[in-house]
């Protein structure tokens, strides 16, 4: 199927239901975009742009909270503590982002490193979810700058394909106290300045190899991923509130499992 718009909006649907579901929503794309004959450097660097569609998603979603947090920043606590929360917790990925960047791309962008990392992710999101601690956080303006700090670090282990920036960002939170409800939606809110920065590196550093079509394809993935991003950020929250994260585990082993025996029987 190769560079088509039908693969672009495939991929944008994937993107789209994945990214906010701690499955990575990367190991997804390079999964899927392996068995579409989708590839090659092009592949790379539309599969971090369409992300910023379902980003977008997030953004309307939470427009009011993010307008209000904007524009009472100076004279309310309440708007400082969320602003300052989300930009201590983005600044890891910021710096280990800048340096490790390329290596990432190059070596850890594989269909076997994301088949690993999904298992070892399932495994990790059962084991937290039975033994993490008594949460006392119930909200991003609630928590300390250090935890927010914290869980910053754990959202640069998704810098791994497959680990999942969600799911390293939830877990985190909730190793550190965090209620379920409030770790998914600091996942929601740290992904804007994570998600965005990302595409703004990629697209500088590959600004002068595209051509008229790539950008095509990457409207159209980028229009589905909003569109699909849009129906899992209205639900996860009280799906994760009712079910917790264990059916998502499960899926991230079985598919890890099913992914490695494609690996070994093609």
């Amino acid at each position: 199927m190769s560079d088509t718009p039908l693969t672009a909006a495939i991929l944008g649907l994937v993107e789209g239901l994945t990214e906010f579901l701690p499955v990575s929503s990367t190991g997804h794309l390079i999964v899927i975009g392996d068995l579409l004959g989708f590839g090659g450097d092009f592949s790379k660097v539309f599969e971090v742009v369409i992300q910023l569609g379902a980003i977008l998603a997030v953004c309307w979603m939470y427009r009011a909270k993010l307008w209000h947090a904007a524009t009472t920043f100076v004279r309310e606590p309440d708007s400082r503590h969320f602003v300052v929360n989300v930009t201590l917790a983005f600044l890891p990925a910021v710096v280990i982002g800048f340096f490790a960047h390329d290596f990432i791309k190059r070596v850890l962008f594989s269909p076997l490193v994301v088949a690993w990392a999904f298992i070892i992710g399932g495994i990790a999101i059962l084991a937290v979810e039975r033994w993490r601690p008594t949460p006392t956080v119930n909200s991003t303006e609630a928590m300390k700058p250090l935890t927010a700090l914290k869980v910053g670090f754990f959202q640069c282990l998704a810098m791994i394909p497959g680990t999942s920036r969600s799911g390293a960002t939830i877990v985190g939170a909730l190793l550190l106290g965090v209620t379920r409800e409030a770790a998914t939606e600091f996942s929601f809110f740290l992904a804007i300045p994570t998600m965005a920065g990302a595409t703004v590196l990629d697209v500088w550093k590959a600004r002068n190899d595209f051509v008229h079509g790539e950008w095509g394809l990457i409207a159209i993935g980028f229009l589905v991923a909003f569109v699909s991003a849009l129906f899992v950020v209205r639900g996860l929250v009280g799906f994760i509130s009712r079910h917790g994260f264990g059916p998502f585990a499960w899926y991230r082993i079985a598919a890890g499992i099913g992914i490695l025996a494609l690996i070994y029987t093609r």
